[in-house]
């Protein structure tokens, strides 16, 4: 479906992610997935007593740069059309692509955050990139309360930078 667009690496990812179930207050499998594909490629992982998952991958040549946390949230809206049936805690997300648009079948896309958790995987797979040390920080229930980011402890992060992935504002 989506595997014309660019770059390919993060469309895959989205394209995973919508298969699995995260609607807020129910991360658990999108947080098992993630923390799958962290081990997978090398990175230390973990996640916290709220939730939310954090991993680490070591600077690829530049060993002396700060630790740069990429922060994006786990949950998305669980909204679809009256005349659709779909179960959001099994039925997969169904994206199609709309002309320069990508859309999902009767019910919300969910690219509020998965476009940021699919960057961080293809991040953590990608190889040969030169960066300094990197932190991934997915937190839970961003939509509809803020748990994961209340709930969060200082020393759970490392980074001394952050970006958030989840941003409309284009300035």
């Amino acid at each position: 479906m989506l595997e014309d667009l660019e770059p390919k690496i993060v469309w895959k990812y989205f394209e995973e992610i919508c298969k699995i179930p995260r609607c807020s207050k129910h991360e658990e499998k999108i947080a098992e997935y993630i923390m799958e594909v962290a081990k997978q490629h090398g990175l230390e992982v973990e996640k916290d007593d709220v939730g939310n998952v954090i991993a680490r991958k070591k600077a690829n040549g530049y060993d002396n740069a700060p630790m740069v946390t990429l922060q994006c949230h786990m949950d998305m809206v669980c909204e679809k059309n009256k005349d659709v049936e779909h179960d959001f805690s099994k039925d997969p997300i169904q994206p199609y692509v709309d002309g320069e648009w990508v859309k999902a079948k009767g019910t919300t896309l969910g690219a509020d955050n998965g476009i940021g958790l699919a960057m961080c995987l293809a991040l953590m797979e990608i190889k040969d990139a030169k960066h300094g040390p990197l932190e991934f920080l997915f937190t839970v229930d961003e939509e509809t309360g803020l748990t994961g980011a209340f709930g969060l402890k200082k020393e759970f992060i490392k980074g001394k930078l952050l970006i958030n992935l989840d941003s409309e504002d284009l300035a």
